[in-house]
């Protein structure tokens, strides 16, 4: 058992955080900018709340951030109240959030100044993979000190890889979203083709799915778009700020994704629709619009 504090508990902190308690027996504190949160948290699986990030994060061992952004992420840890001031030496901070390979450097030169571990450690699999304790997480950082956080992790995944140095795990999140975006733009056009054609699209994902075609966006997504519902899964609000941030690393590195672009532009269609809380699979509403 280690002691262990989780800042930030949206829909995928506070399961993920449940897990380190419940799955991992771990002595978890948790800290969320809403405070009646924290508290619905500790009634729910037993732990403890700070009122600040420093109060959390004093004496743990391990410290998970999972909040929205680059800004949100350097105010719960260089902030005046943020983990960093009030961290161990030894400790481990290890950063759930989507967020740019930039800010994780940063985090990992001001956690080193401090004589802190860091490992940035994005996650895929979407609130339904936090709930189940089945996620993906791709983290950047040292061997050694993956090596000491990987079974703490492991409480809510179902796979977990060092990928390379800090913000290495940023940058396969990314690649990570490229992927997803041109695979969802593919299905819905291929639903939508297949509706105009008036075939039975539960019959056609029924065959197709077995081939090379098949994938996880098919296997889960199909029938509630066919069904034209979306209230539910990866917001897309959420995957536009992901593309912005595969965007702006590209222009950095000097990668062409013109699809990804493209995409992101759909995306903001569907945005335009009054579809901000859609699951990312409403890209099909965008093309079925009168």
């Amino acid at each position: 058992m280690a002691k262990v504090a989780f800042i930030g508990l949206g829909v995928m902190g506070f399961p993920m955080a449940g897990h380190l308690k419940v799955k991992g027996g771990h002595d978890v504190t948790v800290y969320n900018r809403t405070a009646s949160k924290a508290g619905d948290w500790a009634a729910k699986f037993g732990g403890h709340t700070g009122a600040t990030p420093a109060e959390a994060a004093r004496n743990a061992d391990f410290v998970f951030t999972c909040v929205g952004n680059d800004d949100d992420l350097r105010s719960v840890t260089t902030g005046e109240t943020g983990v960093l001031s009030a961290m161990k030496k030894g400790a481990v901070l290890i950063d759930n959030t989507t967020a740019s390979a930039e800010v994780a450097r940063e985090l990992g030169e001001a956690a080193k100044d401090k004589g802190i571990d860091f490992l940035d450690a994005p996650v895929s699999g979407g609130q339904a993979g936090a709930e189940n304790g089945v996620l993906t997480v791709m983290c950047g950082g040292e061997q050694a000190v993956f090596d000491r956080a990987e079974l703490v992790i492991g409480a809510y995944a179902r796979m977990v890889g060092l990928m390379g140095p800090v913000g290495s795990g940023q940058l396969t999140k990314m690649m990570n979203q490229i992927c997803i975006a041109g695979i969802v733009q593919g299905l819905a056009e291929s639903i939508h083709f297949g509706k105009q054609a008036g075939l039975d699209i539960g019959k056609v994902i029924d065959v197709i799915s077995k081939g090379a075609a098949g994938s996880w966006q098919m296997e889960n997504r199909y029938k509630a778009m066919d069904q034209g519902k979306y209230d539910f899964g990866f917001a897309v609000d959420w995957m536009r700020k992901d593309l912005g941030i595969v965007l702006t690393e590209a222009r950095r590195n000097g990668a062409k994704l013109p699809l990804t672009a493209l995409v992101d532009q759909f995306y903001g269609d569907v945005q335009a629709m009054s579809g901000n809380r859609w699951d990312t699979s409403s890209l099909l509403a965008r093309l079925e619009r009168k």
